[in-house]
């Protein structure tokens, strides 16, 4: 699965849990660019997209998330290497 996939992926996720049908993702977008992307909401992102993608992330993969790239490289890291 190529990156735009993933991204395409992400984007479908996040306008879900955020109720918010235009919402726009780049790669560099942060919790701070989004209203309502708390601690409790990244956990029900991440687990949505555990069932979305067919992975599990990792503690230490968890923690290194800083922003939608970073979502976007684990998963294709992680698909890659399945």
């Amino acid at each position: 699965m190529d990156e735009t996939a993933i991204m395409d992926g992400l984007t479908a996720t996040f306008r879900t849990m955020f109720e918010d049908a235009a919402l726009s993702l780049t790669p560099d977008m942060t919790a701070a660019d989004i209203a309502g992307w708390d601690s409790l909401r990244m956990i029900l992102i991440l687990a949505s997209l555990e069932e979305r993608f067919d992975l599990q992330f990792s503690t230490r993969e968890m923690d290194s998330l800083r922003c939608v790239g970073d979502l976007v490289r684990v998963i294709a890291e992680k698909l890659a290497a399945t």
